[in-house]
């Protein structure tokens, strides 16, 4: 006889592999927790930190926990504070993509990238910092 996989089984399998995705790794050797003190989302198989602070707000890229290549890439960020809205434009400086000036993001604060890397489709990127 064999084994049938019931529609509660299935269910069952279905819950724990998302469960086993959702808590960060693939599989792939690789977690999603932030390095550089920021918040990480993921998006087209990358990690994005997004790390607002006095100073700088800077975006750091990894692709399968390795730094990606960010010669010729760059991003705009918009940042949302309740009806409060700034945006920057990221260039490439050293292994993130950063833009000078003082940013406010706090618990409740949400952000959009819209980040271009060289020899990909842009990605947009959604953030929510706790």
């Amino acid at each position: 006889m064999k084994p049938r996989i019931t529609p509660f089984l299935a269910s069952v399998l279905v819950a724990f592999g998302a469960s086993a995705h959702a808590a960060g790794d693939h599989g792939s050797g690789h977690d999603h927790r932030p390095v550089h003190g920021g918040v990480v989302a993921e998006a087209s198989d990358m990690d994005f930190e997004l790390v607002a602070s006095a100073g700088s707000l800077r975006l750091y890229v990894r692709d399968h926990g390795q730094p990606a290549r960010i010669e010729g890439a760059s991003a705009k960020v918009t940042l949302l504070n309740g009806k409060d809205r700034a945006e920057a434009q990221l260039q490439p400086a050293g292994d993130r993509l950063e833009a000078p000036g003082d940013f406010k993001a706090g618990p409740g604060t949400k952000a959009v990238a819209a980040v271009t890397l060289p020899g990909r489709k842009p990605v947009n990127v959604r953030f929510a910092f706790r």
